[in-house]
């Protein structure tokens, strides 16, 4: 899909919120560094009731919130952990650092530069790439082509299946 400015990136995570086995996910956001990742978990975790400042995890590795939302499971709160491994040298600070009871515990767990983090990682329920696309003659002429993103989608898991139906 392409989405066409920041609208469209908060319309998709309000509907990826509704999801209700999104709160049991592990997706993990791909792209390179610009394409919207973190913007794209700030507008997702709004849309789960996270209220106050939303961190960029890339120097603290992981941020922790509680999210509410009378969408699914009444009003009860969940835990969602967003991690950005951009900063690991070696996939082994995944495990030193402890992540795996995390990643086994229940709560959304969002991803940015699982790459880093080697084989520790478990598989994705969902993963979203994201991708500034070549500025062709054309685009650059239009106003605020930059904000363009092209995004695909990939179940990987029967969960990540069930949040894109």
């Amino acid at each position: 899909m392409r989405w066409q400015s920041e609208l469209d990136t908060a319309a998709f995570a309000r509907i990826l919120a509704i999801k209700p086995a999104l709160i049991e996910a592990v997706v993990e956001l791909q792209g390179d560094l610009g394409t919207g990742k973190t913007t794209f978990a700030r507008y997702l975790l709004t849309a789960l009731g996270v209220k106050g400042r939303i961190k960029s995890p890339t120097y603290a590795v992981v941020e922790s919130y509680s999210g509410v939302t009378n969408l699914f499971k009444g009003a009860a709160p969940f835990d969602i952990w967003h991690f950005d491994f951009y900063r690991f040298n070696d996939p082994e600070e995944w495990e030193e650092a402890g992540f795996r009871d995390i990643f086994s515990s229940k709560g959304l767990k969002l991803v940015e530069w699982a790459e880093k983090a080697g084989d520790h990682q478990p598989e994705p329920d969902l993963v979203i790439a994201l991708q500034c696309p070549p500025v062709g003659l054309a685009e650059m002429a239009l106003e605020g082509a930059e904000g363009i993103r092209l995004v695909s989608l990939q179940a990987c898991t029967p969960l990540g299946k069930e949040l894109l139906e």
